[in-house]
């Protein structure tokens, strides 16, 4: 007999930018995935037999829809701003503070939950850098958060697949770098793909709480199901 799948039923934040657009584009796509929530501020633009999309305006007060939060297995949070341009408090508000809330309140509604997060390379704590060092106390304090397990994505350069809409110019410019840097440099390199098959591929660990960084992405996006 062939192993039996568990259902897998996910809620993903931020899918109306580019790295949530992605990692929804791949969980709709793939067989192991079988229904998906998204949580945004204005609709996201796509519809699907298994996607149900909340439109939740204060991602700091959860209450309203808490009785729509329960039943789920995993929660792919990559909602998130830069921090160019943001004032200190701002950017620990919708770093720290906003990922914390939605994080606790998931926790206590699911108590088989895996939990990714979208940081970035180059996160740490005792960093110098202001984002570095908030996302780096984000991805601690998540760790100590009652989930089945956590998992801190530290993705460098993504490259994006197609049909993705919620593009920064930024990428539309220098995509033609991908395969150079990728060959330099892999630990900084990966594709959207492969972000999105990596979450995935969390749902078969168990009681894991890691931090990935590039070539963990891609290990982890290659394994078989």
């Amino acid at each position: 007999m062939g192993k039996t799948r568990s259902i897998n039923n996910i809620i993903i934040t931020g899918a109306t930018g580019m790295v949530g657009e992605g990692v929804l584009l791949k969980c709709l796509k793939s067989p192991e995935i079988d229904s998906i929530l998204v949580i945004n501020r204005k609709p996201c633009g796509y519809t699907h037999p298994k996607l149900k999309e909340i439109i939740h305006s204060d991602f700091f007060d959860f209450s309203p829809i808490q009785d729509q939060l329960s039943g789920y297995n995993a929660c792919f949070f990559c909602l998130g701003i830069t921090s160019v341009g943001a004032d200190d408090d701002t950017y620990y508000k919708m770093t720290y503070t906003l990922t914390m809330h939605v994080a606790e309140t998931l926790s206590k509604l699911n108590d088989n939950m895996t939990f990714c997060y979208v940081s970035g390379g180059g996160t740490n704590e005792n960093e110098r850098l202001k984002w570095a060092r908030v996302k780096g106390k984000t991805e601690s304090d998540l760790m100590k958060l009652p989930f089945k397990q956590v998992f801190n994505f530290r993705p460098g350069f993504i490259k994006p697949v197609e049909p993705q809409k919620y593009v920064n110019k930024f990428y539309k410019y220098v995509n033609w770098l991908f395969p150079i840097g990728r060959a330099i440099y892999p630990n900084g390199f990966c594709t959207m793909g492969e972000l999105g098959n990596a979450m995935v591929n969390t749902l078969s660990h168990n009681n894991e709480r890691r931090t990935l960084e590039g070539k963990d992405i891609i290990a982890f996006a290659n394994e078989p199901l």
